[in-house]
């Protein structure tokens, strides 16, 4: 007892002289004080904000009305089924999807792997809904099969079979991303070892392969529940009758005007994703049975036996196939007539966005170049802060940082509408408030890449430069960040390309001076406008890919590896 009082009172007196160091580093201190108070600010205060509205009656009281209010009604306890059905189907066919995918990738030696890694980025670098709207122009009611070819009259592509189709080729390169990278991870020498004592493939496959990918495809199943569940744009275009949590928010607080209701069930859609985030980070994450055979000791001899290639290539084929071909619909879509009944060449649609659409493209550009490289620093300088610095209060920062990739946007979208719409920050219809959501919603994607750059350098190579009397500043900025560049690129373009087709929350956040491209093409789906939406969805596209290839240029000039972005 006295021994453990001991090591107490040592740790507590380490600690402190820890603290006592950092104070006495005017810049290192203000860095942790200004990234706590921007993390509390525009993280914790809008979520506060939300289960204070959801739980404070009109008269101030303390009340749980609106939460029975809101799971006594039938129609949210179906919306909620439905929520949950819907991501844990999408959860498992699409990681079903990503295994075939990153097995083809690591263990095949297969034709076109470029071209199936290719549908990795497709989602990424267009508007969230974008293979909604194609998935329309292929079946909904003039779609092209379902009318044109089948000759179904009344064709209904929306509901749960819709919008599960679409999340599915929607969010499974993400599961894919994780997978390839575990399966890459596992040594051959396991598996050959096996070979030669006459163990066949199919053997080989059950007894090792799957037992060590197996945490791996639990963490890619959460991650795509999270997606499915927090996901707005695909819900509010396709999802027709079939409600979820995420489209019902939005439709109760802006659309009915239930503040109260409406934060009541963002609080149960908040509940759900970071249930399964701190699942998924926390007791799945650490699980990790490939890292005990360690790296891999030499590249793999890729399977080439026929009868298990041809299978495997041949779903990966159609799939690639079918997702490139909804993404190729959409610039076809922005050049004919009106699709479905008038297939003639037209430039009306885009002569409608030169006279009626330029604002909407440059003030999202303009505001996502600016969110960019703060959103590129800030993920560097707290990556930096969570594992060189020790302080207290580092495990609130990692948390609360990392929190805000398992908040779903619609959540944080009403959080910004409560907690700035009066003094003392009132940014409500402004374009600080877009550009802050941009930041917010991309930066803990480049925290985590800047997290695992620097624990692959070690850190004696700052100690020594801060040994010879360089500032944490010029640490940070003479050997920190050169180090870790790559991880800062990739930070760079996420940030851009998220902003661009940021969505969810931004969508409370818009106002008649400041509005935003994915907002403007979803107005123009609702009325009907599919020609003037896919070219507003093309030259989101095109502006994307221009400034990533701008940026790419730029850095391999300076000397950058882009190489290992996978934009």
């Amino acid at each position: 007892m006295e021994n453990l009082q001991t090591s107490k009172n040592s740790f507590l007196k380490y600690r402190l002289k820890e603290m006592e160091k950092i104070v006495r580093d005017p810049i290192l201190f203000t860095s942790i004080l200004l990234v706590m108070i921007s993390l509390v600010v525009f993280i914790v205060w809008p979520l506060y904000e939300i289960l204070k509205e959801s739980f404070v009656s009109e008269s101030g009281v303390l009340t749980l009305e609106f939460y029975k209010q809101a799971l006594t009604s039938s129609e949210n306890r179906r919306i909620l089924f439905n929520t949950v059905g819907l991501g844990v189907f999408v959860g498992i066919i699409a990681t079903a999807i990503a295994f075939v995918f990153a097995y083809a990738d690591a263990f095949l030696r297969i034709k076109f792997k470029k071209i199936f890694n290719l549908v990795s980025i497709l989602p990424i670098i267009s508007p969230p809904f974008a293979l909604a709207m194609a998935f329309i122009m292929l079946f909904g009611q003039r779609g092209i099969i379902t009318y044109k070819l089948l000759g179904i009259p009344d064709a209904n592509v929306y509901g749960f079979k819709g919008l599960a189709s679409v999340q599915i080729l929607t969010f499974f390169p993400v599961a894919y991303l994780l997978l390839l990278g575990i399966l890459k991870k596992i040594d051959p020498s396991i598996e050959e070892a096996a070979r030669n004592m006459g163990a066949s493939r199919g053997q080989v496959f059950k007894t090792i392969v799957l037992p060590l990918v197996k945490p791996g495809i639990l963490n890619a199943f959460l991650l795509v529940f999270i997606q499915s569940v927090a996901d707005f744009g695909n819900a509010m275009v396709i999802g027709g009758n079939y409600t979820t949590l995420s489209a019902q928010v939005y439709i109760q607080s802006m659309g009915n005007y239930d503040l109260k209701g409406g934060t009541a069930l963002a609080s149960i859609l908040l509940s759900i994703s970071i249930l399964m985030f701190v699942l998924q980070k926390y007791w799945i994450g650490s699980k990790s049975y490939v890292t005990v055979t360690g790296k891999p000791s030499r590249s793999r001899n890729l399977i080439e036996e026929n009868h298990i290639r041809i299978p495997i290539f041949s779903i990966c084929l159609l799939v690639t196939a079918f997702i490139i071909l909804l993404y190729c619909l959409i610039p076809i879509g922005s050049f004919v007539k009106v699709w479905g009944i008038d297939y003639t060449p037209t430039m009306k649609h885009y002569e409608y966005i030169g006279k009626m659409g330029v604002k909407f493209i440059k003030d999202t550009t303009i505001m996502a170049l600016i969110a960019m490289p703060i959103t590129g620093v800030l993920g560097m300088v707290i990556a930096f802060l969570i594992t060189r610095k020790k302080f207290i209060g580092r495990r609130m920062i990692e948390f609360t940082s990392m929190l805000a990739m398992a908040i779903p946007g619609t959540v944080i979208g009403i959080g910004y509408v409560l907690a700035y719409n009066e003094r003392p920050l009132m940014l409500t219809g402004t374009a600080t408030i877009i550009i802050i959501s941009f930041i917010f919603r991309s930066m803990p994607v480049g925290i985590r890449s800047g997290i695992v750059s620097l624990q692959q350098i070690d850190p004696a190579i700052e100690e020594a430069a801060q040994d010879l009397g360089a500032s944490t500043l010029k640490v940070f900025t003479s050997v920190t960040i050169p180090l870790i560049k790559s991880a800062f690129f990739s930070g760079l373009v996420y940030s851009f390309v998220r902003s661009m087709t940021a969505l969810s929350a931004v969508i409370f956040l818009i106002s008649a001076r400041h509005n935003i491209l994915t907002a403007e093409i979803m107005n123009q789906v609702d009325v009907g406008r599919i020609g003037v939406a896919a070219g507003y969805c093309t030259v989101l596209i095109v502006i994307v890919v221009t400034v990533v290839g701008i940026m790419k240029l730029l850095l391999s000039k300076l000397g950058v590896d882009t190489s290992q972005s996978k934009i």
